[in-house]
């Protein structure tokens, strides 16, 4: 997916935002990254997921069971390896496994997923309206965090996590002019991985591995689990 030009030169940017919020991250985790206890309770059980994902849905064992039509194997896969993590709040990890209960609903999604995460060209726009379609029992399917925790676990090298409040929180504290819409889209998607990628780099020298490490520092920003006050 293409990224959007950056907003601000780094020349021109003001640090100080930055900066409070790297003292923050460091205050909860004085390692950083490699943190014992940042490790054990924000980056751990992502790297495991994402672990089993290789193993069970890494690209050639998908596209097998793509080609073999086991559509329903493929969801039932992705729903188990979402569901051993806290990204999703019970009634979205609710909506999606009734979602994908149908064939035509699993068919949808792993066509829809594996064309997003390896096609020739990432089409955001494409993988929403394939969740737009799926059906619908109380809460609605098609929000951000169900359309971003599958991309991220799946491939956290370039795909990033998106909870809507606290990365608008996240984004605020940053001092990043983060274009959020509220119905899912690929300019917003764009704007996230364009501010996920400034966090990046300045904290590369933290040494963050992946968006893993990208969404968690994040998370410390914008999620009151985090308050200070």
């Amino acid at each position: 997916m293409r990224k959007s030009s950056p907003t601000r030169t780094k020349r021109n940017r003001d640090f100080s935002a930055p900066l409070a919020c790297r003292e923050k991250f460091l205050r909860f985790f004085p390692e950083g990254f490699s943190d014992p206890k940042y490790v054990e309770w924000e980056s751990g059980y992502k790297q495991k997921a994402h672990e089993r994902w290789v193993e069970e849905l890494g690209r050639d064992s998908y596209r097998k069971l793509l080609v073999a039509g086991r559509y329903m194997e493929i969801a039932q896969r992705a729903i188990a390896i979402e569901s051993r993590t806290n990204l999703l709040f019970s009634f979205e990890k609710m909506a999606i496994r009734d979602a994908l209960k149908s064939i035509q609903g699993a068919c949808g999604f792993a066509v829809g997923l594996y064309e997003f995460l390896y096609g020739a060209e990432e089409r955001f726009d494409t993988w929403g309206a394939e969740l737009g379609k799926l059906p619908r029992k109380q809460t609605r399917v098609l929000t951000w965090p169900v359309a971003t925790v599958f991309p991220f676990i799946a491939m956290p090298e370039r795909h990033v996590f998106l909870k809507p409040n606290v990365t608008r929180k996240a984004a605020k504290e940053y001092g990043f002019e983060f274009r959020y819409c509220p119905e899912p889209s690929r300019e917003t998607y764009e704007s996230l991985l364009e501010f996920a990628e400034t966090v990046r780099r300045d904290v590369e020298d933290l040494r963050p591995k992946d968006m893993i490490d990208i969404q968690s520092f994040l998370w410390v920003l914008g999620s009151d689990e985090y308050d200070e006050e």
